[in-house]
């Protein structure tokens, strides 16, 4: 480093998300000093974890926030890096401390800010004082621009494990179907239940098995729902896995689906496209920038007989999903590997700080 040290990452993210691990280790490796600063404690690999224990809500943010302020204060790192734009971005721009640098992972930009006059307010603040803004889809960056921010805009994706998450040899039978969405109300985990149930009634004689990993809130009325469909033998409940199981899951999958009602970027769909499954997907930009006909199919959310019929096209047509499973691992190798990834955001960083042009 031509500051003679090692150069100081202060992340305030959750530390109990998988994706913030990724992130932190992926830095951590590319030989960052990492601290992360979060509400809940969590091992983070390759990182010091400082645990607030604050509580949720618009209040307790806005009341840590002079807290976080000393603490990054003391801390004196180079960079300040936010995740998640109303909440843990907000504590990285009530820092104080520059470069700042924010993330935005989806709900925080697309949602939130729409339901809340002071949360668009505290959105607008946060933005205006980053140098550098990433997110991983094209709608999100379009909507961060309307708060005139003076930082740099750049898509970035989370980008999925290629060694982890790729193609393997597998038996035509059964036909496995894998969601990895939360079990939570925007990701329509009963639609996707509904449409299992409707593939069943127009293919009786076929093997089918629907993989839900994830876990969440919903996990009883769903499993009421398959209870009621007659489906308890064909539906596996996983819940969260590592990131190991869930590559062994998802590469021995047939196809993949993600049906929410609002999303950015999905890891998930990269993950899936990675394991060279085609994929069914809901209606929206950040889908419809990865997936287009050559590589699944696209459908309304909320709507069970469209999921249905397009998951019965791929059942019935193997030679089609081969083919698109195919163009979905090219399209990951090209795109979005999360080693090209993280190698790109190592750059920006060094870039925010002028050590490179």
């Amino acid at each position: 480093m031509r500051t003679g040290r090692t150069a100081h990452l202060l992340f305030l993210a959750d530390a109990t998300s998988v994706h913030t691990q990724r992130w932190v280790g992926a830095m951590a490796a590319r030989g960052w000093r990492c601290t992360v600063v979060s509400r809940l404690p969590h091992e983070v690999p390759g990182a010091e974890v400082i645990a607030l224990g604050t509580g949720e809500g618009n209040a307790q943010w806005l009341a840590a926030a002079p807290r976080v302020r000393s603490l990054a204060h003391r801390l004196r790192p180079d960079v300040v890096h936010g995740h998640y734009i109303t909440s843990y971005g907000f504590w990285a721009a009530a820092c104080g401390v520059q470069p700042l640098v924010l993330t935005g992972w989806g709900s925080d930009i697309l949602v939130s800010p729409r339901e809340s006059r002071l949360v668009r307010l505290l959105t607008g603040w946060t933005l205006r004082r980053a140098r550098l803004i990433t997110a991983d889809s094209r709608d999100m960056l379009t909507e961060i621009a309307t708060y005139a921010p003076r930082a740099r805009l750049e898509q970035v994706y989370w980008g999925a494990d290629t060694d982890k998450f790729h193609p393997v040899a597998k038996a035509p039978w059964p036909f496995r179907i894998v969601s990895l969405r939360a079990w939570e109300p925007n990701y329509h985990i009963d639609v996707i239940v509904e449409a299992v149930a409707l593939l069943r009634q127009a293919e009786p004689g076929a093997a089918i098995e629907l993989h839900l990993l994830g876990g969440g809130s919903m996990e009883a009325p769903l499993r009421s729902l398959v209870r009621a469909r007659g489906l308890e033998p064909f539906v596996h409940f996983h819940g969260k896995v590592d990131e190991d199981r869930m590559a062994a899951l998802v590469n021995q999958a047939s196809v993949s689906v993600s049906v929410p009602a609002s999303d950015a970027t999905s890891v998930s769909l990269l993950e899936s496209m990675a394991s060279g499954l085609p994929v069914v997907v809901s209606d929206l930009p950040a889908n419809r920038q990865w997936v287009d006909a050559a590589g699944g199919f696209v459908v309304p959310a909320g709507q069970p007989a469209p999921l249905a019929d397009a998951l019965k096209a791929l059942l019935r047509e193997p030679r089609l999903a081969e083919q698109m499973g195919r163009r979905n691992r090219a399209t990951v190798e090209r795109q979005a590997s999360r080693r090209s990834q993280m190698d790109r955001m190592d750059v920006l960083y060094r870039q925010v700080l002028g050590w490179t042009p």
